[in-house]
């Protein structure tokens, strides 16, 4: 159940909302009697898990998951590049 409160209120019982926050709970702070912002428990930002991938490739037999990277990868592609139709592949 998410509890509701005016952001008068909530300024003066910033302690004791931030204190019901920590054991899990959500609180909309409102003003004028709509939503403004939510005080919500903290998450630690989570990173990539690099372990993580490479055990996934390992498991699946990939040992090399990027075979080829050409000499010009990050060159300038030429001006006319979107412009001028594609060859297809058949």
């Amino acid at each position: 159940m998410t509890k509701t409160v005016p952001i008068r209120e909530a300024k003066n019982r910033l302690t004791e909302l931030a204190r019901e926050v920590e054991k899990g709970k959500t609180i909309v702070v409102t003003r004028n009697g709509h939503p403004v912002l939510d005080l919500v428990p903290h998450k630690p930002k989570r990173g990539l898990d690099l372990a993580a991938g490479r055990a996934y490739l390992r498991s699946r037999g990939i040992k090399n998951p990027v075979p080829f990277i050409a000499d010009d990868f990050d060159e300038p592609l030429p001006e006319d590049f979107l412009v001028r139709p594609q060859r297809r592949n058949r």
